[in-house]
């Protein structure tokens, strides 16, 4: 595994569309002949890609515009799967595109009411759309961004005149990708997420919030097509970098709730059952409620990935009616599992590494089944192991 990691910070201050994702991987370092070279493998006809910088309230970005083709048909899924198979574009390409094209199909189908097989799309079938989709994981593949966060999304409001007729803002196929994704609205009568920004961002981003901890490498700006209302730049940036890999979550889920009629008796069973589902920590407090009731405070944390299902298990397994919950940062040592030699034979024990170096910790679990088994004081099991662990531990 390499020293560090690409990651990439979406932020989407004006929102999101296929073609600003695109122009911002330009911006941050995708050379356009590579870009070029990829589309021209999708045999959509001839391409033609206006790659130009222009500003937005003084700001320096990238604009792509996509034309030719020809008149292009109306296209299912299946079309434009068998577009991607045969590009013969590299797999890591290939696969996440369709994986977008496939979250565009169920949410057009969702909302007209039809199957993903059926339906035809108009739009998102476009040459201008496919190139965006495609063209977006050249990029990603070629700066070698392994893990994409993005900020929340503004929504704005009013309408938009499309293939299907007039639609409400944000539209209909757009609300459904976002589902799970934390939106706010502002006051824009203008579409700040496209239906394929949403499916962009619905399938890349493996996270919401800050921007992560990084050394940032490159920065690039993409921009809209439409002027925004309020003198907001209509532009996407992109803020390219890397960071440490690590074995465990840096970026953590805080889950809590306060219970006052329930019976802590269940505590340890519900305590293996959060970890048994991917809790990090589980830790119960006593507390005092309003009108002086006796209570407790369940805390749990967890890698993001499993908080709905922590969650649901709170909600089934204890009286609470309601849960917060908030993402926060974490630093955790590096720590690797070794053997230390003692006189009750080998035991299994922690090194840590801290900044002064490295130091061996027992593991309560392995010193309280030796003193168990040996009849010896739990404290000179400790110092027994810290003592081997001194030595030369395995």
């Amino acid at each position: 595994m390499p020293p560090t990691a690409t990651i990439a910070y979406l932020d989407c201050f004006a929102g999101i569309s296929g073609d600003m994702v695109l122009a911002a991987l330009i911006d941050a370092g995708l050379p356009p002949e590579v870009l070029r070279r990829g589309v021209d493998r999708l045999g959509l006809g001839p391409v033609d890609l206006d790659i130009q910088t222009t500003r937005q309230q003084g700001l320096r970005a990238v604009r792509v515009q996509v034309g030719g083709g020809g008149d292009q048909p109306l296209r299912t899924l299946a079309d434009l799967l068998a577009i991607l198979h045969r590009s013969g574009l590299a797999a890591e390409i290939t696969a996440p595109a369709g994986r977008v094209f496939h979250l565009l199909a169920e949410a057009e189908a969702k909302v007209h009411g039809t199957s993903i097989d059926t339906v035809h799309f108009h739009e998102i079938g476009a040459v201008d759309t496919v190139v965006d989709v495609v063209g977006a994981m050249i990029g990603l593949h070629h700066l070698g961004i392994g893990e994409l966060v993005s900020s929340p999304v503004p929504l704005g409001h009013g309408f938009i005149d499309c293939a299907h007729g007039r639609l409400p803002l944000p539209a209909p196929a757009v609300c459904e990708l976002l589902r799970q994704v934390p939106v706010y609205g502002i006051d824009c009568t203008t579409e700040t997420v496209t239906p394929t920004g949403a499916a962009l961002l619905k399938s890349l981003a493996t996270g919401f919030g800050p921007m992560p901890p990084m050394t940032i490498a490159a920065t690039g700006c993409g921009a809209g097509s439409r002027p925004l209302a309020g003198n907001r730049p209509n532009l996407l940036r992109l803020i390219v970098g890397t960071q440490r890999p690590v074995a465990e979550a840096q970026r953590v889920e805080i889950i809590e709730t306060n219970l006052d009629d329930w019976s802590p008796e269940g505590f340890p069973y519900l305590s293996e059952l959060l970890l048994a589902s991917g809790a990090l920590d589980v830790n119960i407090a006593p507390i005092q409620m309003k009108k002086g009731r006796p209570a407790f405070r369940l805390q749990v944390i967890c890698d993001p990935v499993h908080g709905d299902v922590i969650k649901a298990a709170i909600l089934s397994e204890t009286t609470a009616i309601g849960l917060r919950f908030r993402t926060e940062e974490r630093l955790t040592l590096g720590r690797e599992p070794v053997m230390v030699a003692t006189r009750w034979g080998s035991v299994a024990a922690k090194r840590v590494m801290r900044p002064s170096g490295a130091e061996i910790c027992p593991e309560y679990e392995e010193c309280r089944r030796i003193a168990a088994d040996h009849q010896v004081p739990l404290p000179e099991v400790y110092r027994e192991v810290l003592r081997a662990g001194e030595e030369k531990p395995r």
